[in-house]
């Protein structure tokens, strides 16, 4: 039967499948209207699993934060490249997976975003067969009703952080000292990328293993075991102003630490604020 143009573009409008597909689709549903449709998203459902070993290197961070600041969901969602990521129907992708992460609550955990049968990947592959790029959302950071929650989104929405903080009363959450505070430490982990909030946060075998390494570094010295020793905490001390959160130089002052950042902060604002954990979230990072 003969296929019209209006038949193509009223497929194209319903599915937001290329014209050619479209074409082809009816051709093959011999001009069923909801034949065609379902060929298309088998189709699309196939070339989804045919691209599923290409590289999801770019995309975008999605983040979201309650309004009284009680809770935020950041969430990575990869595609191939930077030109999809900047579509609508990518960034609605976001929307909805952040949606969806909202309501699952304490059930979404990076197990429950990669779930082949879970609401996410089902949400990925009609938005896979439509923008004909692989897609993939590996992770995500959801902090909810354990103190209060700040983010900063890297221009170009890239990389993301989020940090909680303890002891935030809500008088000082209406502080602009406050306000100023939770946006230097969310830049801090963005710029530096600590592991850990504190030393007690290290794992005590990491410790053990950058002890061993420095000890087996001096093992020729010839010097005084009082002295390697003495080293050994030096070269732990470095370690640890590089991994470790509160032990690192602020960006805004290197003369002074974030420990340090905090503590003057705690004094002006009148109540003790530390960081409780935070998440750092770079596009492509997971996938490597």
């Amino acid at each position: 039967m003969s296929i019209t143009a209006a038949d193509v573009k009223k497929l194209r409008d319903a599915t937001g499948a290329g014209m050619m597909e479209c074409k082809a689709a009816l051709t093959d549903a011999n001009g069923d209207f909801e034949e065609a449709n379902t060929i298309l998203r088998k189709r699309g459902l196939a070339s989804a699993a045919k691209k599923a070993g290409r590289t999801t290197s770019e995309g975008l961070i999605g983040s979201r934060l309650a309004p009284d600041h009680s809770g935020g969901v950041l969430v990575e969602v990869n595609c191939e490249s930077d030109f999809v990521a900047r579509t609508d129907d990518f960034q609605a992708l976001v929307q909805d997976i952040m949606t969806a992460i909202d309501k699952a609550g304490d059930a979404a955990s990076d197990g429950w975003i990669t779930d082949p049968n879970g609401p996410v990947v089902a949400l990925l592959k009609p938005v896979i067969g439509k923008l004909g790029e692989n897609m993939a959302a590996p992770r995500l950071a959801r902090y909810a009703g354990k103190g209060y929650v700040g983010q900063y989104i890297h221009t170009g929405g890239k990389l993301g952080v989020q940090v909680e903080f303890a002891g935030v009363t809500p008088d000082v959450a209406t502080r602009d000292e406050f306000t100023t505070l939770v946006k230097e430490i969310a830049m801090q982990v963005a710029a530096s990328g600590p592991s850990y909030v504190s030393r007690a946060a290290v794992p005590a075998d990491v410790v053990d293993k950058e002890r061993a390494i420095y000890r087996a570094q001096m093992e020729h010295s010839g010097k005084p075991a009082n002295v390697i020793d003495k080293i050994v905490d030096g070269k732990l001390g470095s370690f640890y102003s590089q991994v470790v959160l509160v032990d690192q130089a602020s960006i805004r002052d290197p003369k002074v630490s974030v420990n340090e950042v905090l503590a003057a902060a705690s004094k002006a604002l009148g109540a003790t604020i530390s960081v409780s954990r935070f998440a750092r979230l770079r596009v492509g990072e997971a996938a490597q």
